[in-house]
């Protein structure tokens, strides 16, 4: 049996049941799907605000679940990724990376569709961070993370007029860029005719495939575990004991 631990960063249990059973859709037989809510922190993860708020529920989350073989953070900004590496026991998958990974390898020109216009410029730094600069747009179809899941609220409308600019503009894939779309991607998939890849799939698969490798982090360099010091105030719980 393989454990993988999804982090929902944001505080909506809702979307987290989302993810999970996007999750649970892909993943092999002896796959044990683990999918937590942030205790702490914004409802959404919109804007660079947001997403620094995000990072102690995160790092709480996976440090209360050290047996899993693998890890996923389940927002696309790939929120505090680097600092759940180098805290977690096991490797830690973004859903962004792992998306655009995915993408690459079956389409050469990709259009990431999210939500709001503020995240469009934090996913365009990830996408260069991640080498696609060349290869990948980021787009925003202007739907507020939460009115995802409202009733009413046009947002599939939008995202489907936005994907179809996409594809107008040269796109040969689309990215869904928010976890809260995790859900649409077969449906839009055959829709529009095109590979429609959701962050959270992919990263369970690649989360699937480090785990099989018996590889983790490399505690060498970047990702050393952090130092022990003193940490203060609201963050005093967070500080780290040893190097170990």
């Amino acid at each position: 049996m393989t454990k993988i631990l999804i982090v929902n960063p944001n505080t909506t249990a809702s979307m987290t049941a989302t993810i999970a059973t996007a999750a649970r859709a892909v993943a092999a037989p002896g796959t044990e799907i683990v999918a937590v809510t942030s205790a702490m922190g914004p409802a959404s993860i919109e804007g660079f605000y947001d997403e620094a708020f995000a990072v102690p529920g995160l790092i709480e989350a996976l440090l209360k679940t050290p047996d899993a073989d693998a890890g996923i953070v389940a927002c696309f900004d790939d929120t505090g990724l680097d600092a759940a590496r180098s805290a977690a026991r096991y490797p830690v998958v973004g859903i962004c990376e792992a998306a655009l990974v995915t993408a690459g390898q079956i389409a050469k020109r990709i259009g990431i569709v999210t939500t709001l216009p503020r995240s469009i410029v934090p996913l365009e730094e990830l996408v260069r961070r991640y080498g696609f600069a060349d290869r990948a747009v980021v787009t925003a179809c202007d739907v507020a993370v939460l009115d995802l899941e409202k009733p009413g609220s046009g947002a599939k409308a939008k995202l489907e007029a936005e994907i179809a600019r996409a594809l107008d503009k040269g796109a040969d894939a689309i990215v869904l860029g928010c976890a809260g779309m995790a859900d649409l991607a077969h449906e839009l998939s055959v829709q529009f005719g095109v590979p429609v890849v959701d962050g959270v799939a992919a990263a369970v698969k690649q989360a699937e495939a480090l785990a099989g490798l018996k590889l983790t982090t490399s505690r060498r360099g970047a990702y050393a575990s952090p130092a022990a010091k003193e940490y203060h105030g609201l963050l005093e719980g967070f500080a780290p004991a040893s190097n170990e």
